[in-house]
């Protein structure tokens, strides 16, 4: 209470007033006890000028302490805002910006199946394709126009019988695809005609033991196996289809010892359906040395999406009978006749030691 600013100079103005009097009343000089009051009078001034100064130095503090406290607060009530709701500057106003959604875009190269047939449904997008493809085609057909391959004369389109009722004939077509797998032309020709022979129709074969099956099928690859999808597939044809064979893929690839690439041939050869491309090893090998692929694929069955994906429709029932014939007499699997082939100076794979094997 005493260190107050205002007690302190209130007691100066009232000490100040009694030592004027004091000098007013003895204009004489200064006896001991004036001397003594001066030196009171010097020493209280003293000490309130140094109260006010220590008051004034504590407010200060106090200032600065709370200007801090408030800039510390406001700061971290920014950053709190800044971190939960992002704003940008306008002027001297924050505003908050709209929340945009963000679209996912994926390289053309890179790009899922399902991708590539959307943006091939939009016209202002151009659908991929290989460089020079259409200049290769015309090559392997003016290579296979003498059709003289073994696949135009052993294939699965001749090795039914022509005479026979077109139920048998279909059922034909789908043996000789199964006995095909593997195996080369001429050995499946060889086991045809000795299964007709025999009698090459859902009853015989239900009603033929499976050693005499072996015996009429061998040397064909996996001989032992296809007897028994044989006699599986036949069983299942006579009861559920009549004898007869399913009309589409779905139900062909549940057949026993029948995959993607007999369905597809089968739908084209004995229903004269344009299903999808049938992809064995030749199409496969081929597709991927004229780089027909976005990228190299590991199976038939990804080179049968990939080329599906961006060859023309028209186009596909006559791929695989061209690719088949150019693989058995040009672009072998093992050293292949680079030196022969019309696409050897637009072949990527051409005359190149990688080449062999692949």
């Amino acid at each position: 209470m005493t260190s107050s600013p205002y007690f302190l100079q209130r007691s100066q103005r009232m000490l100040t007033r009694n030592m004027t009097k004091a000098v007013r009343t003895n204009t004489s000089a200064p006896s001991a006890k004036q001397q003594t009051a001066a030196v009171l009078k010097q020493k209280a001034q003293q000490i309130v000028k140094a109260e006010c100064d220590h008051d004034v130095n504590r407010s200060k503090i106090l200032g600065e302490r709370h200007h801090h406290s408030t800039k510390l607060k406001t700061a971290v009530s920014q950053a709190h805002q800044t971190q939960a709701r992002p704003t940008e500057e306008t002027g001297n106003v924050q505003v908050r910006p709209r929340r945009k959604s963000i679209k996912v875009e994926y390289d053309s190269t890179a790009g899922t199946r399902d991708k590539e047939l959307q943006d091939s449904n939009n016209p202002q997008k151009s659908r991929w394709e290989p460089q020079d493809w259409i200049k290769q085609l015309d090559n392997i057909r003016e290579m296979r126009k003498n059709k003289d391959a073994p696949v135009d004369q052993m294939g699965a389109g001749k090795c039914f019988d022509p005479r026979a009722a077109p139920q048998v004939i279909r059922y034909q077509v789908l043996i000789s695809l199964m006995l095909s797998s593997q195996t080369k032309d001429e050995v499946t020709a060889a086991a045809m005609k000795k299964l007709q022979a025999h009698g090459l129709s859902v009853e015989n074969i239900v009603q033929t033991d499976d050693k005499t099956l072996g015996e009429l099928i061998y040397p064909v690859g996996f001989w032992k196996s296809k007897v028994k999808y044989m006699k599986q597939c036949s069983e299942i044809l006579q009861k559920q289809y009549n004898g007869d064979i399913p009309d589409n893929v779905t139900d062909l690839v549940k057949l026993p010892g029948i995959g993607p690439k007999m369905a597809h041939l089968t739908m084209a050869i004995a229903w004269n359906t344009v299903s999808g491309i049938g992809v064995d090893t030749h199409v496969h090998r081929i597709a991927n040395r004229l780089r027909w692929m976005k990228r190299e694929t590991k199976t038939p069955e990804e080179t049968r999406m990939g080329l599906e994906d961006w060859l023309p429709r028209d186009l596909w029932s006559e791929i695989n009978w061209l690719l088949v014939g150019f693989g058995q007499q040009i672009c072998q699997p093992v050293y292949p006749r680079c030196s022969d082939c019309l696409n050897r100076g637009i072949c990527p794979s051409a005359n190149l030691k990688k080449t062999k094997g692949r």
